[in-house]
């Protein structure tokens, strides 16, 4: 046998938590649905049940994390056992009553009754439903009395827990004489099965566990190899684990994994090597190539699935547990893959993956499928022809996706399976959009884009094949300086900032005649023609060209009529959004209202009517439709964007929605014209809160992100608006009214 290296498998093994014997209590579900934007190959396609939750997850186990069927595993065949056992005497609901369903109470009445002939409710409760005298229903419930009384200790709902569960354990003496007096007494085969089943699973919960391998040795010869067998057989692995007889408790634990397939979540927990002896050991314990598969499938699954392959198909090519340790190879590949296009072309994307493969791991998939001798051929060509893609080789992968297609099961998850692993194979052979098929690959893409969802196929994983061909296509559009077609389908938040740019999108969406192609790039792409046109009417609103926003606001349709939330045009001490929006609105302003009567004051400013009222309304109005104001919903678009603070904002975009230029200029044109101290004292204060709020653009000018702003203290400074409206209007009834909302103006004032 070759050397191998036991550092990582140790590490493993060590970081599997603590180990349960026989069960698995753990903390917190993952929940893998993030596969299906990692991968595009779906384990669930090829490999059988039982293996489902050992493919490769970010967490313990994969699916939900953890294994939560440690009270249900065996419900089902529980009951159906049962059930044929008493067929005729109990209908199936009523004995899933009495082993699932019911609290103890039915039973040890009946079993009381049964003992002392005594009635009570429950007597009369089933006495006309199932006949109490028949002799095996009596059997029945005399062994539920008894194995009852031990799922106080195994039955344990407390799969997580911060703190440490104290360890239950179960006083032997109180069943185990009766249990073994019931096993042998009786010569009934089914009833001897299941007793013995529960001495050695009461052994193992009891003080007297020690009892369990002795008691299962002297036994295992007359019992059947079924599932109650194996179940019994991993009971004795955990109490020799107990014992610290790790290579024995190992070792067992590996025939269970081979022989039960329900139990095989169960075994890969428990399964734990303490170092390479105990490892060594229980090889040297395995007397055949199964068995000795069987703990390499183990090995597989903590550690290095290319070697447990490499061991296995030496053992038993034909073993199923090649199969599930593939597609962890075949996924765990899939994460070394680079996904980001950022800043490289099509083709230094496909080394940097190329390059992050085992050379060595994709040799040893392509010998065994050509070797053609495993179990599941599909399962092989396929992850074969996916690792050729992976490593640029199309034309091998061709030829091992058609071998493929010979042995599918031909499943509607494995014809779409093998479908998506062929569409990226394909399109990754293109490196220039020259040699993009625009007509040929429509129809694929339109599958993938849309089509798909309707299929509702479970377990298959497309998404990430949608965002990989989106990413990549857009890749060869930018590199062949076609920046309408990339951004189409990855879409460049920083796109629209450029003029040319926005013009040409228009221009191609307003285009009459697209091709099947182009069509579907439009479909997927989010900014429709609309969106851009509100987007200029944003621009120019904020360049203060109202006329032109008017236009553009009637032609970007029905969200020139969305409402504002507060008045827009009105100008409050405190900037409280949610206040404003709270407040009785007569009259309730759309976008299009909202810029219409902006028009309508700025037609009297220019003729020189009701200078004051007109400025210092257009004045809020700018400062409203800013990020400071109560009408942030008027610029809120798919271009522009949204955000609570204004560094969620790319920069062109937080420069013009923290601009007060245009306030600024308003209210100084109100403050010239206005009359009374009162008129002055309001736009100086007015003044103030746009002189603070470029303090603070300025301030946090090249910070991204909240979390990046340092509390230094300043709140305030004393602007020229504070100092104005202190020296000069103190006596306004407005300076009072201030005083009162205006904690920063009232800390300024106590200061002097």
């Amino acid at each position: 046998m070759k050397k191998i290296s036991f550092k990582k498998l140790l590490v493993a093994f060590s970081a599997a938590l603590a180990l349960v014997y026989g069960t698995i209590y753990a903390c917190g579900g993952g929940d893998d649905w993030g596969w299906s934007f990692d991968s595009n190959f779906a384990p669930e396609t090829f490999v059988d049940q039982s293996y489902r939750s050992l493919f490769l997850s970010t967490d313990i186990f994969y699916g939900d994390g953890f294994d939560r069927e440690h009270n249900s595993r065996f419900n089902d065949e529980i009951v159906q056992d049962w059930s044929t056992y008493l067929k005729g005497v109990a209908k199936t609901a009523e004995v899933k009553y009495f082993l699932i369903d019911s609290s103890a109470v039915d039973v040890k009445q009946l079993d009381s009754f049964f003992t002392t002939k005594k009635t009570n409710r429950t007597v009369e409760k089933w006495k006309n439903k199932i006949d109490l005298t028949n002799k095996r229903f009596v059997e029945f419930i005399h062994f539920l009395e008894l194995a009852q009384q031990l799922e106080a200790i195994s039955i344990n709902n407390e799969y997580w827990s911060y703190e440490p569960v104290v360890k239950k354990v179960f006083k032997g003496s109180r069943i185990l004489p009766s249990l073994l007096k019931k096993y042998n007494s009786t010569t009934d085969a089914f009833l001897k099965n299941r007793y013995w089943f529960q001495i050695i699973k009461t052994y193992f919960y009891s003080d007297e566990y020690k009892n369990a391998n002795d008691f299962f040795q002297a036994t295992t010869a007359i019992m059947p190899k079924n599932t109650l067998y194996y179940r019994a057989f991993s009971y004795v692995a955990g109490v020799n684990y107990k014992q610290k007889k790790y290579a024995l408790s190992n070792y067992q634990y590996s025939q269970v994994f081979d022989q039960c397939p329900p139990m095989r979540v169960v075994t890969a927990y428990c399964f734990h090597p303490q170092n390479e002896t105990d490892w060594l050991m229980s090889l040297d314990m395995a007397k055949t190539n199964d068995e000795k598969a069987a703990l390499w499938a183990l090995f597989g699954y903590y550690t290095n699935e290319e070697k447990a392959i490499e061991h296995i198909y030496e053992l038993n090519p034909k073993s199923s547990h090649l199969d599930y340790l593939l597609t962890r190879l075949v996924n765990r590949s899939e994460l070394k893959a680079n996904r980001s296009f950022e800043k490289i072309t099509v083709s230094e994307n496909k080394k940097s993956t190329k390059d992050s493969l085992s050379s060595t791991g994709t040799a040893l998939v392509y010998k065994i499928a050509d070797a053609g001798i495993v179990k599941n051929p599909f399962l092989w060509n396929t992850a074969a022809g996916y690792l050729a893609t992976l490593t640029s080789n199309y034309k091998q992968a061709d030829i091992y996706f058609a071998k493929a297609d010979k042995y599918s099961t031909k499943t509607p998850l494995a014809i779409n399976q093998l479908r998506l692993l062929r569409f990226v194979n394909n399109l990754s052979k293109v490196n220039t959009i020259t040699e993009l098929n625009q007509k040929e690959i429509s129809k694929e893409l339109n599958w993938l884009y849309f089509e798909i969802y309707k299929l509702k196929i479970d377990d298959f994983r497309f998404e990430n094949a949608i965002n990989w061909s989106k990413n990549y296509i857009s890749t060869l559009f930018k590199t062949a300086n076609k920046p309408v077609l990339a951004e189409l389908f990855v879409r460049n938040t920083n796109f629209y900032d450029n003029e040319s740019n926005l013009l040409a999108m228009k221009a191609f969406l307003e285009k009459n005649k697209k091709s099947d192609f182009e069509n579907i790039a439009v479909k997927i792409y989010d900014v429709k023609w609309a969106d851009i046109v509100e987007y200029e009417a944003i621009k120019s609103a904020f360049d203060n060209k109202i006329p032109e926003a008017i236009t553009l606001m009637k032609e970007a349709g029905p969200v020139q009529n969305y409402n504002l939330y507060g008045n827009p045009f009105n100008g409050t001490i405190k900037d409280c959004h949610d206040c404003d929006h709270m407040v009785y609105q007569k009259k309730k302003y759309s976008k299009l209202d909202f810029l219409a009567t902006m028009l309508i004051m700025q037609n009297k400013l220019a003729a020189n009517e009701e200078v004051y009222p007109n400025a210092l309304l257009l004045g809020n109005a700018f400062y409203n439709m800013s990020h400071y104001g109560n009408a942030r919903s008027f610029y809120e678009s798919n271009i522009v964007g949204y955000g609570y603070t204004e560094f969620e904002f790319r920069d062109k975009i937080r420069k013009m929605v923290t601009n007060t230029a245009q306030s600024q200029m308003y209210y100084k044109k109100a403050l010239m014209a206005a009359e009374t101290d009162e008129q002055k004292a309001k736009c100086n204060f007015l003044l103030a809160k746009c002189e603070r709020s470029d303090y603070f653009v300025n301030k946090y000018k090249g910070i991204h992100s909240y979390w990046e702003v340092r509390n230094d203290g300043i709140n305030f400074l004393a602007w020229n608006g504070f100092k104005n409206l202190y020296t000069k209007y103190s006596n306004t009834k407005y300076y009072q009214e201030v005083i009162a909302e205006c904690g920063y103006f009232d800390s300024y004032v106590r200061q002097q």
